[in-house]
């Protein structure tokens, strides 16, 4: 059982992402979680008041089993399959984010300065929340979805779409982490 505690090598995981995209491909389905987060919401009676999601939501259901087993998979995973908190990063990236304010930089996979229930009650945690969530909505509205539909199932398709939208999410990336960040913390 300890093989399940350490990082699966690329020569598994990637075939075993490729069959599942085979699959995909082969059944006609969308990946990304966009794709669940649009079933959701068209479910929550969101086509009323928005064009978008007017879409018969019984065929996408599926994609609600794919949310609920990310959920479950990432509970199991958290409570049986990881030996402990600690994050394998750089002592450079830690001092960086010790600088900006994190004080247990490397310790745990969940900072509290972004993460705890208390600083997501604040006003400013709230408004960081806030923000992000509709940055992220639109970004994956306005790219047509989000980063793991483009970067796996787009990229895989040889989309030029695709492309351009990966390249925008590491620029994007790098803008957060270099200059936006920095002005949060």
């Amino acid at each position: 059982m300890d093989f399940l505690l350490e990082p699966w090598p690329w020569y598994v995981a990637g075939p075993l992402i490729t069959l599942i995209m085979f699959f995909l491909f082969y059944y006609g389905k969308k990946f990304g979680i966009s794709s669940n987060l649009e079933t959701m919401c068209s479910i929550g009676g969101a086509g009323k008041f928005v064009a978008f999601f007017k879409v018969d939501w019984r065929k996408n259901t599926w994609n609600l089993l794919f949310l609920l087993g990310t959920i479950i998979g990432g509970f199991i995973a958290f409570q049986w399959l990881t030996p402990n908190e600690a994050v394998a990063i750089s002592e450079q990236t830690i001092k960086d984010l010790s600088e900006l304010g994190f004080q247990n930089a490397g310790t745990q996979y969940l900072p509290d300065e972004i993460f705890s229930l208390e600083t997501m009650l604040s006003f400013k945690g709230f408004l960081v929340l806030l923000i992000a969530g509709f940055l992220v909505g639109f970004g994956s509205r306005y790219a047509g979805g989000c980063t793991s539909g483009h970067a796996i199932v787009g990229l895989s398709n040889l989309e030029i779409p695709s492309l351009i939208s990966v390249i925008g999410f590491f620029i994007g990336g790098l803008i957060m982490t270099w200059l936006i960040l920095p002005l949060i913390f």
